[in-house]
């Protein structure tokens, strides 16, 4: 289980981290290599977004079960 939240964790931080904001951040140094892969810009602002809501929620029921458990 902790194997699974490091990962959460570590692919959660990635996921906001590629996420484009109001300047465009780090998303935009490496927009061409991804526009091959996944589309349209747009296209991929969208799968980032649904990455981080399952991260997210993967994250949250880990921490519960891990401070669950630690108890």
């Amino acid at each position: 289980m902790l194997i699974v939240h490091i990962l959460a964790v570590i692919g959660l931080i990635a996921v906001v981290v590629l996420q484009s904001g109001r300047s465009a951040g780090l998303s935009g140094a490496i927009a061409g290599g991804a526009e091959a892969f996944f589309g349209k810009r747009r296209g991929l602002d969208e799968f980032l977004g649904r990455m981080t809501v399952i991260l997210a929620v993967v994250f949250f029921i880990t921490s519960f079960v891990l401070g669950y458990f630690m108890d």
